[in-house]
């Protein structure tokens, strides 16, 4: 079973995530999208996520090849938790068009083959203002291209609003 999870900032999505994961009966491996350059914000996000996650779960870092982490580490036992679409989306446009194409493919084919539960938290960002500049239009507008690839590819969808997640595809159980 394949789950895409979206909101909005701030919405609970990546702590439903790692509810459904707490939840499964098998080993959960996190997958971590996000990269710290400083003590920055980003740093203290981090954080809290690692606070938040139970110490047994195994942790993955990959901030470009999430492709390859999913291909390795999805197991019929094994759910994995993919946190967070955007970041590695971001990640990956400023590492150029040559590997954010390769990298977007590598992703929806293993998935394609990815035994197991796979569940991946992502930011819909679709619904505000349309971004003043090139860079963060594009961001936008291939966020909703992967959206919705992954939407078509999952057997669940869920839509998180203050904390209250809404099933939009698949069955709640």
């Amino acid at each position: 079973m394949h789950e895409l999870i979206l909101g909005g900032a701030r919405s609970g999505k990546s702590a439903h995530g790692e509810r459904l994961a707490a939840q499964s009966d098998g080993e959960v491996t996190y997958i971590a999208t996000a990269q710290v350059h400083d003590d920055s914000e980003m740093y203290t996000r981090i954080k809290a996520h690692q606070a938040r996650r139970p110490a047994h779960w195994a942790l993955v870092e990959a901030p470009l090849a999430l492709g390859d982490a999913i291909a390795c580490h999805a197991r019929p036992d094994r759910l994995l938790l993919v946190d967070c679409l955007t970041l590695w989306l971001t990640n990956l446009l400023l590492e150029g068009e040559e590997r954010f194409v390769q990298e977007r493919a590598r992703l929806l084919e293993a998935l394609s083959a990815a035994p197991g539960r796979v569940l991946m938290v992502s930011n819909e960002v679709g619904q505000g203002v349309v971004p003043m500049n090139a860079l963060s239009r594009r961001f936008v507008d291939e966020a909703g291209r992967l959206h919705q690839a992954l939407a078509e590819h999952c057997q669940r969808v869920w839509w998180v609003v203050a904390g209250l997640p809404q099933c939009l595809k698949g069955d709640r159980a």
